[in-house]
């Protein structure tokens, strides 16, 4: 007889025998004994967690001789066939080979014809995300309106790359990842039912490199059992699957408690002798202070950590010896050493210099960091002063007046004095005039302004809308300082100014009042021909 493998020689046959989707049982159960079963289902989730497997049984428990039923007999003509795959009546399709419009219109025409020998006929597309889109919409209105007869089950890995309008006409029912103890519990049993010695160190690292599929889990355990003839150590495993020890990591948090570098640097070059992937190392270890997180909040809850009890228990000891501040800091150096590995297109260099800032020792109370010591002197020391140069005594002078151009010292407010918008309008060229002598550049672009409201002692100045860099520019910090107290030294009042963009500006001031224009028609002994305003 033909050897079976693990994964097909233990799949479910029943509801009962459904492992980790309590949830979807229930829910399958519950319709068929109440007759409210949908005529098309969406089984979306990971691989190997039992969406086909649950989608037979469903098809046994419609076809059974007893059925409709929640337990189907599994002895009946209709149940071997549909467990060989060999019923008429259950048609299971793969959506990757049969993907277009033309495998649809076949489907559609053969939908009519009723079942041969069962009470419905069973349609099971695997994959189903991989048909086109002309295909989904060549079966939208079947789909919809099926025969009485026929039930639909869409099975998934994608979801999301299903087309919404086949969403919406099916019941969605989600299956989740497989957890550790549930794998192992599984396992377990297969090895007893198979007459293997295997420890249970072994099952429990099969059961985390699976990442939640149980099929792959039994495949793995399949291949062990081949590879060690029934006497499979935890070397074996690490050594097929490349896998790091859950010890190694307990190891390492300890070296980074201790801050003990050296020891965790000689840890990693271990691990890279033994030929382990680097990258899986960093994943794995950034769970393992995920864990100590969580044993520490929780005091060591096993369905959080989804780890043996006996391992939960050394979570929770070592997280004693950790603050909560610490692993969250830890957990954030790992990550982001993640981050570097991608840019640098190397794992090993950024883990050797995470690991040594996690087990690096502080320094001592009291005592300055070479780095400390370096800026101190950096402060204190502004200019070189060579050894044993006499220090002369300077001599302290006054500091001379800043010049126009740097930033003006503001003045303390003058006493309240109310000014008018005809008395600004009035005097705004003589202040104008005596900007220029301290900064030209401003006075020339306050002279494009006027006046146009004077309230509370804010005067508003309205500049033309194509002058938007010279109002930029006088709304510079030291400029507007230097506007104020000209207009507060000239009105004998404490103004504050405040700059407008408007549409029209009207110039009520001629060009001569202009100190550019009369200083250039002195200077060339010109007169204006023409003002354009």
């Amino acid at each position: 007889m033909a050897y079976v493998v693990f994964a097909l020689k233990w799949r479910p046959k029943g509801f009962a025998e459904i492992i980790g989707q309590d949830h979807v049982v229930t829910t399958l159960k519950n319709a068929i004994q109440k007759n409210r079963l949908a005529h098309a289902y969406l089984f979306a989730g990971p691989r190997g967690v039992g969406k086909t497997s649950t989608a037979r049984i469903l098809a046994k428990a419609l076809n059974c001789k007893e059925g409709p039923t929640e337990n189907p007999c599994g002895k009946c003509s209709s149940c071997l066939e549909i467990a060989k795959g060999q019923s008429l009546d259950v048609l299971e399709i793969d959506g990757a080979s049969n993907r277009g419009i033309d495998e649809i219109r076949a489907l559609r025409e053969n939908i009519k014809f009723s079942p041969t020998q069962g009470k419905f006929k069973v349609y099971i597309i695997d994959e189903v995300h991989q048909i086109t889109a002309e295909g989904f919409n060549a079966l939208l209105k079947t789909l919809e309106e099926p025969p009485p007869f026929v039930k639909f089950i869409f099975a998934t890995t994608h979801p999301h790359k299903v087309m919404p309008t086949i969403l919406s006409r099916c019941h969605r029912l989600d299956f989740r990842r497989v957890s550790v103890i549930e794998i192992i519990v599984q396992l377990e049993k297969i090895v007893a039912a198979e007459g293997a010695s295997v420890d249970k160190n072994v099952l429990f690292a099969i059961a985390k490199s699976s990442d939640g599929s149980l099929r792959d889990a039994e495949s793995i355990l399949d291949q062990l059992i081949s590879f060690a003839k029934d006497n499979v150590s935890l070397a074996d495993v690490t050594s097929m699957l490349g896998l790091v020890e859950q010890e190694i990591f307990f190891v390492m948090a300890e070296h980074i408690i201790k801050k003990d570098a050296a020891a965790a640097l000689r840890l990693l070059h271990e691990i890279i002798d033994e030929g382990k992937d680097v990258g899986i190392f960093l994943t794995n270890f950034i769970e393992h202070f995920r864990n100590l997180m969580v044993a520490k909040v929780t005091q060591a809850d096993a369905e959080l950590i989804d780890l043996p009890a006996e391992l939960c228990q050394r979570l929770l000891q070592q997280s004693q010896s950790l603050r909560l501040e610490e692993i969250f800091s830890a957990f954030t150096i790992l990550v982001n050493t993640q981050e570097m590995c991608k840019r640098l297109d190397s794992t090993r260099i950024p883990l050797e210099v995470s690991l040594v800032r996690l087990a690096n020792k502080p320094p001592p109370a009291g005592e300055i960091s070479p780095a400390a010591e370096v800026r101190k002197e950096l402060r204190t020391h502004n200019s070189f002063v060579p050894a044993k140069a006499p220090v002369e005594k300077q001599e302290i002078r006054p500091v001379k007046e800043a010049k126009p151009e740097e930033e003006p010292k503001q003045e303390p407010p003058r006493a309240t004095t109310v000014v008018s918008l005809e008395n600004i309008k009035e005097g705004w060229q003589r202040t104008i005039s005596g900007l220029s002598e301290t900064k030209m550049s401003v006075a020339t672009y306050l002279n494009e302004g006027a006046a146009v409201n004077m309230q509370h002692n804010l005067l508003t100045i309205s500049l033309p809308k194509n002058c938007s860099l010279h109002k930029e520019v006088l709304e510079k910090k030291e400029n507007k300082m230097l506007i104020e107290k000209s207009f507060s030294q000239s009105f004998n009042a404490a103004l504050k100014v405040y700059f407008i963009l408007s549409e029209e500006q009207k110039q009520e001031h001629n060009s001569m009042d202009n100190p550019i224009v009369r200083s250039a028609m002195d200077m060339f002994q010109g007169r204006i021909v023409k003002e354009n305003f």
